[in-house]
């Protein structure tokens, strides 16, 4: 048996790597519990460290992976803790290449000045800083570090910039302070600039379709083994669901597939699971790159499980422990899956959440069907953590089917039995969270 730590194992994530071939010679340990891991209050990482370290150090038996599905910072605490007992591991400093907004746009630039949007750094305590910007509007604010578009603002004039800044400089300390923290940690390349935590990256906007592309490096060759739409709310920056397979044609898909592989082998990444994300405009047949994380979606999952017979996490843990991913393709039972999120996008306080007897019949109605609920009755939506700037999500709902428009029918049909309710809400906002 393999003894395989998983930081911030939950259940859910437990019963998805349970899926993975050759599951029956893994045994999984949580490193780190979920709620010390997963959207705390604060990061305290030479904590984190410490305390997985005697969990690590006090282990009976043979510690043959240690492995991760989360954002930051576990995705680049495990690089760390790997050296330290030299286990298979992409290095940190190549990790940090991905996951800083400016120095990924650097190295993006590098390899793939064609798929490179313009972007400039940002000092968003300095007003000099924003006032000679070289972009035009619109374009993003963001952090250099953040997830799920924590203080990511679209900034369409001076009003915008009104709004977002007091939120940015308020908010940021969150993620700055912990991933300075790392940044200690890495022996970087001379040519980047030395950015910290607390500064942002403004970026034109980029736009078309979205998707994702799936991927592993292992001994040095980058491989794509899935492509997800990502589709977006009509305010352009919340997203609905990732549907897979990808409707794009295969010809984008494979000029996105070349495009990410270029990236990757220039910063230098390997042994790890990516993904990358894209736009392509139809229009212009033009495609951009919208950012590379170093780790398997936890998003897309349940969905690969769905259409290709096993979790992604099955490539997690193969690299995990040096061995070549075997991943299947086209084995599930649903010919589409999606991971649909249930949005609404004014604050409310939750009124009623589904019954565990709801959800029971959901997915008896339609098998295969998972629902995490994320609120809880008396939930105020503006106390939710790591939320985007424009909306809240209520639910997380995985479905498969035989086609995209029963997939639809099928989730509606769904939200309709789970009857969230919300109270100081207009009921039309409350019906766009059942939009698809």
């Amino acid at each position: 048996m393999k003894n395989i730590f998983v930081m911030g194992l939950d259940d859910f994530n437990l019963e998805l790597l349970e899926t993975i071939r050759d599951a029956q010679e893994y045994r999984f340990h949580g490193l780190l519990e979920y709620d010390y891991v997963v959207s705390p209050r604060h990061y305290p990482l030479e904590e984190w460290f410490s305390r997985a370290e005697d969990t690590l150090n006090t282990f009976p038996g043979s510690v043959d992976a240690i492995v991760g599905y989360w954002d930051f910072p576990t995705s680049t605490i495990l690089p760390i803790l790997r050296k330290e007992r030299d286990l298979p591991s992409p290095s940190l400093e190549s990790i940090l290449q991905c996951e800083h907004k400016y120095w990924s746009r650097l190295r993006q630039r590098e390899a793939v000045p064609g798929c490179t949007p313009r972007f400039a750094l940002v000092d968003p305590f300095d007003d000099a800083s924003i006032a000679n910007l070289d972009l035009d509007y619109p374009f993003w604010l963001k952090p250099i570090k953040a997830f799920s578009s924590y203080l990511g603002f679209r900034i369409a004039g001076a009003r915008d910039l009104q709004v977002a800044l007091p939120a940015i400089r308020e908010g940021i300390a969150r993620f700055a302070e912990p991933f300075n923290y790392v940044l200690e940690q890495a022996s970087l390349p001379d040519d980047l600039p030395r950015v910290d935590g607390y500064r942002c990256i403004a970026e034109e906007i980029i736009g078309g379709r979205q998707c994702t592309l799936e991927g592993y490096v292992h001994e040095g060759t980058p491989v794509i083994y899935g492509v997800l739409d990502s589709i977006r709310a009509p305010n352009r920056v919340s997203f609905l669901r990732y549907q897979y397979p990808s409707r794009l044609p295969r010809s984008v898909q494979q000029r996105m597939a070349n495009c990410a592989k270029q990236v990757i082998t220039h910063i230098g990444l390997d042994t790890t699971p990516f993904n990358v994300e894209f736009f392509w405009d139809p229009s212009r047949d033009t495609i951009r790159l919208l950012e590379i994380n170093p780790r398997i979606s936890k998003s897309h999952c349940p969905v690969f499980e769905l259409v290709d017979g096993a979790s992604h996490h099955q490539v997690m843990v193969r690299l995990g422990l040096g061995r070549a991913p075997d991943f299947p393709y086209r084995e599930g039972r649903h010919a589409c899956a999606a991971k649909f999120m249930a949005r609404v996008y004014n604050d409310a306080t939750v009124t009623r959440v589904p019954t565990a007897a709801q959800i029971a019949r959901v997915q008896e109605r339609f098998p295969g069907t998972l629902v995490q609920v994320g609120v809880e009755e008396g939930t105020r939506l503006s106390e939710l953590r790591d939320q985007d700037s424009y909306s809240y999500e209520l639910a997380d709902i995985f479905m498969g089917a035989r086609n995209e428009r029963e997939l639809l029918h099928n989730y509606k049909a769904c939200l309709d039995e789970l009857d969230f309710r919300l109270e100081d809400i207009a009921p039309h906002h409350h019906a766009v969270a059942a939009e698809a």
